[in-house]
């Protein structure tokens, strides 16, 4: 089995990405729009890992994928950090302008 942290993560990592996606629709006011430049993109590279992850094609490889556990932490190190850094980002646009 690949790193159990890895496929227990990637569900929480897209509902993290996809209620960041809604309260940043919410706010409205944003120079930036976070959701097109970073956060579809992010959930679209989670749709990639998910679905090579859970292929058939990679199915029976299971021994060769635990190898690169360090590869895969990588991709968790990648999407934990843009989730900080989006709910840095949103916070700041919540802060009322003075």
């Amino acid at each position: 089995m690949v790193d159990k942290v890895y496929k227990a993560d990637l569900p929480r990592l897209r509902k993290a990405l996809e209620e960041l996606r809604e309260e940043f629709s919410n706010l409205g006011s944003s120079d930036t729009n976070w959701t097109k430049l970073r956060i579809e993109p992010l959930l679209k590279h989670l749709d990639a890992l998910e679905r090579l992850l859970y292929s058939e094609e990679f199915s029976g490889e299971s021994s060769r994928l635990r190898k690169g556990v360090v590869m895969f932490h990588s991709d968790l190190v990648y999407l934990r950090e843009n989730v900080k850094a989006l709910e840095k980002v949103l916070q700041s646009e919540k802060k009322p302008v003075k």
